[in-house]
């Protein structure tokens, strides 16, 4: 069968499917579907399962972690007054790398079977059902993953008291942006600057894919020239 001439059965399981999408499957996978009730990804009731978070999962797991490593940290010798710019500096830390993961592999070109699948299951999904409530935060499986390297880098660039003061200020920062995620997509808000924030990631999804990658804020967009367009308003008459 010619990649280009197949089709998706919603219906079905879609992780094993859309990888035969071939060249067609980053047009594909950027056609948003507005339903608040997710696809089924995997046959195995197992496998399904764990793609599946809840939000306040997020809070319940890393916030605790968050407090041990920033209890540690100070158990070695740093004081309050030292910890809460380390704690803070670590928070800009993660909002890079959360900047750099949702541009760079995120949304990474793909169009080999393989690559389309590990695509789809890391973040083409939430592109192409955005409303999924239960695949809008990372699974804590996943995040533990990724905590290892990200711990080793940061205790290269630093002393050994200061790297868990450090790692709590990235974890706090991935709490923060994995809750505001789905806030942004399932909240309403009152505030100005938090509309602002939701109609900036919306715009992401439903106008301009390539640009808007911050999800906390939009400054690395602005650092790294990824700031999308305003919005051309048209006068009627």
């Amino acid at each position: 069968m010619v990649a280009q001439e197949f089709s998706v059965d919603l219906s079905k399981p879609l992780v094993f499917q859309v990888g035969h999408l071939g060249e067609a499957y980053q047009e594909w996978v950027h056609q948003p579907i507005v339903c608040k009730e997710g696809p089924r990804l995997f046959e195995n009731h197992i496998m399904e399962l764990l793609t599946r978070t809840k939000w306040w999962v997020i809070p319940v797991v890393w916030l605790p972690v968050v407090s041990w490593y920033l209890l540690k940290a100070i158990r070695m010798g740093i004081s309050i007054h030292e910890a809460a710019p380390l704690v803070m500096v670590g928070v800009l830390a993660w909002s890079l790398l959360e900047y750099s993961l949702h541009r760079f592999l995120f949304h990474m070109n793909t169009k080999s079977y393989w690559t389309n699948t590990v695509h789809y299951m890391l973040h083409g999904c939430h592109h192409k059902h955005p409303m999924d409530g239960l695949r809008l935060v990372f699974p804590p499986a996943a995040t533990a993953i990724l905590c290892v390297p990200f711990w080793g880098l940061i205790r290269l660039m630093s002393t050994p008291a200061a790297t868990p003061a450090i790692f709590s200020g990235s974890l706090l920062g991935y709490v923060i942006y994995d809750c505001t995620h789905y806030y942004l997509h399932h909240g309403s808000p009152s505030n100005l600057p938090v509309k602002n924030l939701k109609r900036y990631h919306l715009n992401h999804h439903f106008r301009i894919q390539t640009k808007g990658f911050g999800i906390t804020s939009s400054l690395w967009d602005v650092v790294l020239g990824t700031l999308p367009p305003p919005l051309k308003i048209q006068k009627s008459g």
